[in-house]
């Protein structure tokens, strides 16, 4: 019975194997074009915006260059599609973008009816009210009958008619497509409150021609994971998404930086030595060069170098870690093995 079990292992094995390091058919696409289509927003300071250059700069970008690092191993093969909240679902869908890394939150429905594969999360937020300090409220239990400007097509639209609901409150919707134009009717008073996610608000309000005249109400009403995306039928190029976004995690963990990463080749650890490709096949079960970990970090660096970079207490956002710490450091963000 044993030796025809360990018959049946070994042919299922042989069966499976060719497999891994099969190239499906968007990774085949991204090869032969010379760069990822990375889908972002229309713009927002510390996530995804074009600086003075016209170049893409911001934490949702420069996973758009981790996952260039990861397949080509040069961060600069990506171009950049920016999308309004509308478009972003079709573009993935048609084949128009080959992911977006933007602020998308993970539901159950895009994940489903949608056809999307949501990698894990490279942000952790929840949906916040800003308000003209102006309107003397402390809590959004404080806005039964107010004006909000808002998104269509998102979760912030759903979200905040539920809390309304919930709370026996109503309120009077302003509905805009583009995110610059719903911020410039806030700022300009067409509306007593801007909702969105906690993080998004910050962005707009530090771009605002007086944030000190405005707040973020204490409230969040949601949970809200922002994750890069793909669409469904595709699992090789979900694969690398999803261990490229764990690969600078884990590079945290571990304490490689993008300046300390080639002291660790010398490591005699053989978790680290997988991790970084000088021993082999990590990469090779992704369809990708073994130092595919390596060209990452030394590209844009680990998880938490990206954040404080862009978004943490000591950039433009002063956003706090919180949730989005090491889980060693009583946060969410959290690697499966690389093994």
């Amino acid at each position: 019975m044993f030796r025809q079990l360990s018959g049946a292992v070994a042919a299922a094995a042989l069966i499976l194997t060719p497999s891994l390091a099969h190239s499906g058919e968007t990774l085949d696409a991204i090869k032969d074009r010379g760069v990822i289509k990375c889908g972002q927003g229309t713009g927002s300071i510390g996530f995804g915006y074009a600086n003075d250059d016209g170049e893409w700069v911001g934490m949702n970008a420069d996973f758009c260059h981790a996952f260039a690092a990861a397949v080509f191993g040069d961060p600069a093969k990506v171009e950049f599609v920016s999308l309004t909240a509308q478009q972003r679902f079709a573009a993935v869908q048609t084949g128009e973008v080959d992911l977006i890394s933007g602020n998308t939150t993970h539901t159950l429905s895009r994940d489903t009816t949608v056809g999307l594969n949501f990698a894990p999360p490279f942000m952790y937020d929840g949906q916040g009210l800003m308000v003209p300090k102006s309107l003397n409220v402390t809590s959004a239990l404080d806005l039964d009958g107010a004006t909000l400007c808002l998104q269509p097509g998102t979760t912030t639209e759903l979200n905040i008619t539920d809390f309304f609901r919930k709370n026996g409150m109503t309120f009077t919707p302003v509905v805009i497509e583009s995110v610059q134009e719903v911020r410039a009717a806030f700022f300009s008073g067409r509306c007593d409150v801007y909702t969105t996610d906690a993080s998004l608000l910050a962005a707009a309000r530090v771009a605002s021609p007086a944030p000190d005249d405005f707040m973020v109400l204490p409230e969040r009403i949601s949970k809200e994971p922002l994750a890069p995306l793909v669409r469904h039928g595709d699992d090789e190029w979900y694969d690398i998404v999803k261990w490229t976004v764990n690969t600078v995690i884990q590079a945290e963990e571990y304490g490689i930086t993008q300046a300390n990463v080639d002291s660790f080749l010398e490591s005699e650890d053989p978790a680290i030595r997988r991790f970084l490709g000088v021993e082999p096949g990590l990469g090779e079960a992704l369809g990708l060069d073994d130092k595919f970990a390596y060209n990452v970090i030394k590209a844009v660096g680990n998880y938490g170098e990206i954040y404080e970079k862009w978004v943490g207490p000591d950039s433009v956002l002063e956003l706090e870690r919180g949730l989005n710490n090491l889980w060693t450091e009583g946060g969410l963000m959290y690697a499966p093995p690389f093994r």
